[in-house]
């Protein structure tokens, strides 16, 4: 069956972006470009006259503000959206809010000046759309159709499958979490809802460069647990959750002091920096049957191929349920390849977190 194509409505006051928005997103047969506007009352009377599956939306914008907007649009009239921040620490706090509103994802705008941010900018941006196009709100209950991308890296560019024994294993529990499209919402419930004495977390969310830092710090605000973006060298803790930067890959290491932190900047694995798989393959073999593999909602199979090699390695390994994802690829992905003990929702997690330490 032939999918319908994908609507759009362009919203950015910059009449060079409106443009290049435009040209990225004809690139995709799946996709049908409506209109554009510069600003929110425009917006408001196409949105409404064209009726548009997804929009795209500028965080900065005159008059009425790009994240104003979207909280007056997602109570009157519920859109997909995806917001085109800058790569700024205004535009990364302002991101992530936007995200708390309702947002179905965001991208950081590209630097033009640079050939391969512009390429990696069309292809996220055509895959987000496509994938907002067949959500329903903010749970979508189909995966999102597959495109035709080049061939990137595995984790073996980062860290070798080889066998190898960890001498230093420790005995600590440690959880490792991976997610992409609506994970932002998920990892804030989940880390909110932790009590005191938790094990030491590490997670993946796919992000841009910039936005890591304000997200971790808007969810330490909620959350018991230390709450933080991961540095080269952070020693994991009980009560610490460490977030993989934007644009670099974390790995989990331990030695006979406990477990921490190498920060690195290979290539993209799965087309990701940070990449699950890249987290997921060091847990399994630095901390073995003493970890715990979650993934959570996202596009793609990043993370199925790492999860598996977790379980392989004697770790308890959860999938997040289609019922309670955004976009159920990666969960997916990891239950077709058998990856996960257990599949379960945000609550269902969540409880299991607190048995390991109760």
């Amino acid at each position: 069956m032939v999918q319908n194509k994908v609507k759009v409505l362009i919203i950015d006051d910059s009449a060079l972006m409106r443009k290049f928005l435009t040209d990225t997103l004809n690139q995709s047969s799946g996709i049908e470009v409506l209109g554009t506007a510069i600003d929110a009352a425009i917006a408001a009377k196409k949105i409404n006259t064209l009726k548009p599956d997804v929009i795209t939306l500028d965080i900065e914008m005159p008059g009425m503000d790009g994240l104003t907007f979207l909280q007056k649009l997602m109570i009157a009239n519920p859109i997909p959206a995806i917001m085109v921040s800058s790569l700024t620490e205004k535009g990364s706090k302002a991101a992530i809010r936007a995200l708390e509103i309702g947002a179905f994802d965001v991208i950081a705008k590209p630097q033009f000046d640079v050939a391969q941010s512009s390429a990696e900018f069309s292809r996220e941006l055509i895959e987000k759309v496509i994938a907002a196009g067949h959500s329903k709100g903010r749970i979508k209950k189909k995966p999102a159709p597959s495109i035709m991308v080049e061939q990137k890296f595995s984790a073996d560019v980062i860290l070798s499958k080889s066998d190898f024994v960890n001498k230093n294993k420790p005995t600590e529990k440690v959880i490792a979490i991976g997610a992409s499209t609506g994970g932002t919402e998920v990892v804030d419930q989940i880390l909110a809802n932790l009590p005191n004495g938790c094990p030491g977390i590490v997670i993946t969310q796919h992000m841009p460069e910039k936005f890591t830092e304000a997200f971790a710090n808007r969810v330490n605000g909620k959350s018991r647990l230390l709450v933080k973006e991961a540095k080269n060298g952070d020693r994991l803790l009980t009560d610490m959750a460490l977030i993989a930067p934007g644009g670099k890959h974390m790995l989990l290491k331990s030695d006979r002091n406990g477990y921490w932190i190498e920060i690195n900047e290979g290539p993209p694995v799965n087309r990701h920096r940070p990449s699950v798989d890249v987290l997921f393959r060091s847990v399994s073999k630095f901390a073995g049957d003493s970890a715990v593999g979650i993934i959570c909602t996202g596009m793609g199979n990043d993370g199925a191929a790492g999860l598996l090699e977790m379980k392989q390695a004697g770790a308890f390994t959860v999938a997040q349920n289609e019922e309670s994802c955004v976009v159920f690829g990666m969960p997916k992905e990891a239950i077709k390849l058998g990856a996960a003990d257990m599949i379960t929702d945000i609550e269902g997690i969540v409880n299991y977190i607190k048995k390991m330490y109760r």
